[in-house]
């Protein structure tokens, strides 16, 4: 088993003791999303650490999602639920990419490839991407890129 999965059932079990609610349900979710993918495809498969990470950050990115839709609906309850969601998977993920440091990573991929305008968005982000590794959400790196191939 995965030591990020293990670590996600042993907080379940503090947070289920300590009867937070809020930590049992984000981690019961987490647990299920993990156990869903482990299941998924035609083989049952235990997931790496990185392949955990994936499907933390995605859960992640539904629960930001459904915080910008829920506020935008002007549920307010609902969104506060969403972002606190999103701050307990938050403590499972690696720490993000600053602005400063993805503009750095894609300026050496541009150079490395020596990519010149939005045609070769595709090659850059496939030097990037690997750098990137689950630590910036892909619209935000595809969004440097493209800044950075137009400018």
């Amino acid at each position: 088993m995965s030591a990020l999965k293990e670590k996600l059932e042993s907080d379940l079990t503090v947070a289920m003791k300590a009867r937070d609610e809020l930590r049992t349900r984000t981690l019961r979710m987490a647990l299920t999303a993990v156990k869903n993918e482990e299941v998924a495809g035609k083989q049952p498969r235990e997931l790496s650490d990185d392949d955990v990470v994936k499907v933390l950050n995605r859960e992640a990115k539904k629960r930001r999602e459904a915080a910008t839709a829920f506020a935008d609906a002007g549920r307010d309850e609902q969104a506060q639920a969403e972002r606190d969601e999103n701050a307990v998977l938050e403590d499972y993920l690696p720490a993000q990419l600053s602005d400063e440091e993805l503009k750095a990573l894609v300026t050496d991929a541009i150079a490395e490839t020596g990519a010149e305008g939005p045609r070769a968005m595709g090659q850059v982000m496939k030097v990037v991407n690997p750098k990137v590794a689950s630590r910036a959400e892909g619209g935000r790196v595809a969004a440097e890129v493209k800044r950075q191939l137009l400018g």
